[in-house]
């Protein structure tokens, strides 16, 4: 005899980054560790240039693909997926693809991880794209991680303390009507890495002390397909944000060497508090 094992299913809309530093790799690997049955529609594909600094190399998955995958994605689970998390996107045809996804059902948590930069991008494409997620996935959305180059851009706002990033949540959540989740991180001066928690009633500091001084590779990413992943097994969003916070920290405790520049977090440091 067998059982059928039911865990929530997610969904993160995201590149594919080979080396599993970032995007779908490290989204998938986050809803695995936080009990979720993760599926992955790509946008993009980018591949980093070791002979050139390790600069991107972006590779557009073709509009068609990305909605042939959302649609058997959404096909196959029916009546359980109602949770996603929103990556990068790297086209305006792209966001147009997503935004039609969405509105095809019902969503509980929609959360938006704001990929304003999409290294590869000629300035002018970039700024259609920025345009483009703004106008028209950001309203879809009920959760936003912008780290701090995005919360500066989606706020119009300088961020350089920690009370500069709270009124710089403030002011996307009343703009938008998204709950925020504004990373401060090792961005900001003080010997805690610190991100605000805002959705119009509840404002929380999550801080944790700084592991070194320098950005991890995946951390965002992970940040927002762990709030996705507790989303979907029914924590609140403040909830969801101080798990992807311990989730996140661990990860970065437990970090892993490479040959980029900056090293990469783990996505399964919590297991040794588990």
């Amino acid at each position: 005899m067998y059982s059928i094992h039911a865990p929530a299913v997610t969904l993160t809309i995201a590149g594919s980054e080979a080396t599993g530093g970032a995007g779908a790799q490290a989204d998938l690997r986050t809803f695995q560790e936080l009990g979720t049955y993760g599926t992955a529609a790509l946008t993009c594909i980018v591949a980093y240039d070791p002979s050139n600094d390790w600069n991107h190399r972006l590779t557009r998955i073709d509009p068609v693909v990305l909605a042939h995958q959302l649609e058997a994605i959404q096909a196959n689970f029916t009546g359980q997926l109602d949770t996603v998390k929103l990556g990068m996107m790297g086209s305006v045809e792209t966001i147009d693809v997503v935004a039609n996804a969405l509105q095809a059902q019902e969503w509980k948590n929609v959360v938006l991880d704001p990929v304003l930069i999409c290294k590869g991008q000629e300035p002018g494409e970039a700024q259609d794209t920025d345009e483009a997620l703004k106008a028209k996935l950001l309203p879809l959305a009920t959760v936003t991680t912008p780290n701090h180059f995005e919360a500066e851009q989606l706020s119009g706002m300088t961020i350089s303390n920690l009370a500069e990033l709270k009124d710089a949540a403030r002011k996307i959540h009343d703009e938008s009507g998204v709950a925020v989740l504004a990373k401060g991180g090792v961005r900001l001066d003080g010997p805690e890495a610190v991100d605000v928690f805002y959705d119009g009633t509840d404002l929380e500091v999550l801080g944790a002390a700084k592991i070194g001084n320098h950005a991890v590779s995946g951390a965002g990413c992970s940040l927002a397909a762990a709030v996705t992943a507790e989303l979907a097994k029914g924590r609140t969003p403040l909830q969801a944000a101080e798990r992807a916070k311990d989730f996140v920290t661990a990860g970065i405790n437990q970090r892993m060497s490479a040959a980029t520049p900056y090293d990469v977090m783990w996505q399964g440091g919590l297991r040794k508090q588990a």
